[in-house]
């Protein structure tokens, strides 16, 4: 059956009808075949193979063990298990070396712990040391305060007296007009410390103020906004002010109630001592409205005096106000050569007798003036003149007739013809210009007369003032004779005689005297703001301000980097001139002026010429006082005199020496986002003898990178942050200046010590001067009718470049706060020349030319980038910088030298152990 099934499974289920049931049953049978089969495999052959496998090992043969577990030797039999091996061995190794570097760095650590523990100790030691010599130094101090203070005299200062309360035992002249400082000022009020603080009343709260000129009104104000005297507590002031003219014509207040208002002012105390009364003149035209009212002891401050009137000594005569509110034109001041002129001397003028005036009503008020009226000179004096224009042995000018309506002016004085522009003109044809004061002898002084003194001065025409009876303006502190000639009228014959023998040198003295005069007291309202409070701070003995020095804004910076790794860094060459061992810090001497010695400076501190030392108690190079005390300080202080340490060889080079044995310097270097060059330079300074500090004139706006590792040199470096990028930073008078010597260095500049220390040795010479490295000249260029720089090789110098060179601090001060603005103006519209500029002030104030050391035409370092002297414009903005300085100041102050300072040791090299001394050539 089976087989007839299978036969029909394979015909197709075809058989016996074909029924699918036979198709389902095979199919099953089939797959239950197969799942037996695959159970049985995979059931039974596992467990026959792990018995195999389990009894084979069992064998007795153990060479014949297959899978059974194998010694290290052999399994490192196989290739890549040796590999594992080796790195075994290695890192088993190197775990060793570890554990034994462990323990060694175990014990170091112990051994080190216990020298922090004795460091610890050591500087509590040091610590408790410390404490103990800043207790021997505070005691020191203590006593040596104790010794100052018994050896110094005990001052007791005036008492101070309250403006509202009234003094019954104040002295009382017989008259007003008889008032001098000793029986009209009240002394009390003005101790020597207190600084001279000044009191000025605001004259728009009272009705006159309303009558002023507006032009000088607003000039008035804005200089009392900057003064450093001016207080506005009124408790505490020494001087009082009150402005009451130049006032309008048409709303001038009757004197009666201009002198009401006076009295009423709340600090008058019922006579006006320690008051100023000042009245400006802007014109011309005369005010003396003053002349009527009844002033006490106020003193006066104006133009126009009557000798009933003014008070030597206690009244001030004030030149006018011409530029009220603005600066002179100095491109339209002429130069002051050629010292010859078309005209010998001009003049201008019309006399006007009937001209009504306020002092013609005076004349009633003053009608017991005594004595018979003076002869009148004027028809002498006008003939004259004619006469010597029509001799035409020289060219001059006179006009005794105004072709226009002349200008107001007062009885017997000459009236002023045509405009300002027009009197100019002729003044700067002329070498001389005639100033005929009025010819009643009681007016000492009129506002015309200081208005033509004013244009004769502005433009360089020496006056010439025909009458000694005047009282010019400041006349009791300022030596008119060398910048005016003063003849009496009687003389008018020699007058043509007189002028034309003076020599050429002697007009140029006066004129360049006069141009400073004008510059210093005349030009602005601050001038002549100042010079009235400067006279009467001076008349009482008192101390002037010291002046400002600019604050330095540090911006910080990271320092520690250790200099001077580089021995190309500091070459000191084969020449040392300073000590091995550098001393630390030590700032000049400061001190506050003597007040015993303010008396004595008057004439040399309002007189001396060129320069505006007045500004300052001395110069800071007076020579030696008679107490033995030298004068070094800008404005502060004096040191005593000590002996010489020169000495020989060694001995020599380790001590400065001469006058003033122990000083330092300070290095100011101007930098512009040169961090890389800034930091060579600055460790080329690393061991400089002598070097106090270094300031380092930040001049970008862009700060330091933060990153940046500043150099540790052995002294403070100051970095001072700038408003803005000027050159003229590099003369500011920085507070964190210690020192009187400055050394200016650019921030490329590439000395070796020995040549700094040698110009410093040299500066001390000649603290006046400026001594560097870099020499320039000046020359005139013929074709052109101008001014040329140059800086080829010469024998002759008259400049020496502040990119490095010595200088006072002094100058700082008048280069940044007295030298004309204009100047500062074309240094910063130019990037350039303000190392022109400062050779320029320099020369103008000693009329000595710089000192140029060593044989070094230049000092940039090597490979350092291109500076601005490179551009191709340098050198034609520095003639045009010339050219305009010489305008500003009139003349070329520049001069020539051929002489240079230089040590025979630079060329002969000698041991230091043969060395003299160095010696100048």
């Amino acid at each position: 059956e089976l087989m007839t099934g299978y036969t029909m499974l394979r015909n197709g289920g075809v058989g016996n009808g074909g029924q699918p049931w036979v198709l389902r049953l095979s199919s099953r049978i089939r797959l239950t075949w197969l799942s037996f089969t695959l159970f049985v495999i995979l059931v039974f052959f596992p467990l026959i193979a792990h018995y195999y496998l389990t009894t084979i090992d069992d064998a007795d043969d153990a060479g014949k063990r297959i899978f059974g577990p194998r010694t290290g030797n052999e399994l490192c039999e196989v290739k890549h298990v040796q590999d594992l091996c080796r790195i075994r061995e290695s890192v088993s190794e190197e775990l060793l070396q570890l554990e034994a570097k462990r323990q060694e760095l175990n014990s170091e650590i112990a051994k080190l712990n216990l020298k922090i523990e004795a460091c610890k100790k050591s500087i509590e030691n040091a610590k408790q040391d410390l404490l103990q010599l800043k207790n021997v130094i505070s005691q020191t101090e203590h006593s040596y305060k104790e010794l100052m203070a018994q050896n110094q005299p005990k001052l007791s200062l005036p008492i101070r007296l309250l403006p509202d309360k009234d003094d019954a035992t104040f002295p009382l002249p017989k008259s007003n007009r008889n008032c001098r400082l000793h029986n009209c000022f009240d002394y009390s009020r003005c101790p020597l410390t207190s600084g001279f603080p000044v009191y000025v009343y605001n004259s728009d709260d009272y009705p006159f103020g309303s009558s002023l000129d507006p032009l000088i009104k607003q000039a008035f104000e804005a200089t009392v906004r900057t003064n450093v005297y001016v207080t506005e507590n009124a408790n505490i002031a020494c001087v009082y002010i009150i402005l009451v003219g130049e006032m309008q014509e048409p709303v001038m207040p009757k004197p009666t109630e201009l002198e009401q208002q006076l009295h009423s002012l709340p600090y008058w105390r019922t006579d006006g001592h320690n008051h100023l009364i000042i009245n400006l003149s802007r014109k011309s035209e005369t005010q003396n409205f003053i002349y009527n009212i009844s002033t006490g002891r106020a003193m006066i401050a104006q133009s126009t005096f009557y000798d009933a009137q003014y008070r030597p000594g206690f009244d001030i005569v004030v030149s006018p106000l011409v530029h009220a509110m603005s600066e002179p034109n100095f491109l339209e001041i002429p130069p002051q050569v050629p010292v010859k002129r078309k005209y010998l001397f001009s003049f201008q003028g019309e006399k006007i007798e009937s001209l009504r005036s306020s002092l013609q009503e005076v004349r009633s008020f003053e009608e017991e003036i005594e004595g018979n009226a003076p002869a009148d000179y004027d028809d002498r004096i006008i003939t004259t003149l004619k006469a010597v224009q029509d001799s035409k042995l020289d060219f001059v000018l006179v006009e005794f007739t105004c072709k226009n309506q002349p200008k107001a002016s007062l009885p017997t004085e000459w009236a002023l013809c045509g405009e300002r522009d027009d009197r100019l003109e002729l003044l700067k044809l002329s070498t001389f210009a005639l100033i005929i004061t009025p010819g009643d002898t009681h007016l000492v002084i009129s506002a015309g007369c200081t208005m033509r003194l004013f244009e004769a001065l502005e433009v360089g025409a020496i006056p010439v003032v025909l009458g000694e009876q005047v009282q010019l303006p400041y006349n009791d502190v300022i030596r008119w004779n060398e910048a005016a000639l003063i003849i009496p009228k009687p003389r008018i014959t020699e007058v043509h005689f007189l002028l034309r023998s003076i020599s050429d040198n002697d007009l140029l003295a006066m004129r360049r005297q006069g141009r400073f005069l004008w510059e210093t007291y005349f030009s602005t309202s601050d001038n002549v703001f100042s010079t009235v409070l400067a006279i009467i701070r001076t008349r009482i003995q008192i101390p002037a301000a010291p002046i400002r020095e600019e604050p330095a804004v540090e911006i910080p910076h990271r320092s520690g980097k250790a200099a001077g790794t580089d021995p190309n860094m500091a070459d000191n060459g084969d020449l040392d001139l300073g000590p091995v061992e550098t001393e630390p810090p030590y700032a000049s001497p400061k001190y506050l002026r003597n007040f015993t010695l303010t008396a004595m400076d008057i004439y040399r501190n309002w007189n001396s010429a060129p320069g505006p030392f007045h500004l300052f108690p001395y110069t800071p190079f007076d020579p030696v006082l008679p107490s033995e005390a030298k004068f070094l300080g800008s404005g502060t202080g004096f040191r005593p005199i000590g002996g010489g340490a020169g000495g020989s060889g060694k001995e020599f080079q380790a001590a400065l020496g001469g006058n003033v044995p122990r000083e330092q310097f300070t290095v100011v270097m101007l930098t512009y986002e040169r961090e890389e060059v800034l930091m060579n330079s600055l460790e080329r300074l690393n061991g400089l003898p002598y070097l106090n500090k270094v300031v380092v004139v930040w001049n970008s706006p862009k700060l330091p990178s933060e990153d940046l590792l500043w150099p540790d040199i052995g002294v403070p470096i100051m970095v001072v942050r700038t408003e803005k990028n000027s050159l003229n930073n590099r003369f500011l008078p920085w507070d964190e200046i210690e020192t009187e010597a400055i050394l200016s260095i650019d921030d490329d500049a590439h000395l070796r010590h020995d040549e700094i220390m040698f110009g410093f040795r040299v500066w001390r010479e000649a603290r006046d001067r400026i001594v560097g490295f870099p020499g320039r000249y000046h020359a005139w260029d013929i074709p052109h009718q101008s001014w040329l720089y140059n800086s080829n090789y010469s024998c002759e110098l008259s400049m020496v470049l502040t990119g490095a060179a010595f200088f006072h601090k002094y100058y700082a001060y008048l280069y940044s706060y007295v030298m004309p603005q204009a100047i500062r103006d074309m240094v910063d519209e130019y990037i350039n020349c303000e190392d022109i500029a400062m050779n320029f002030l320099v020369s103008h104030l000693t009329r000595k030319p710089p000192i140029k050391v060593t044989s070094r035409w230049t000092f940039r370092c090597p490979g350092c980038p291109q500076a601005l002297s490179h551009d191709d414009s340098h050198f034609h903005e520095r003639h045009k910088c010339i050219n305009f300085f010489v305008k500003v100041y009139g003349y070329m102050p520049l001069l020539y030298t051929q002489f240079r300072v230089d040590s025979v040791l630079f060329k002969t090299r000698l041991p230091h152990d043969k060395t003299k001394c160095f010696k100048f050539i």
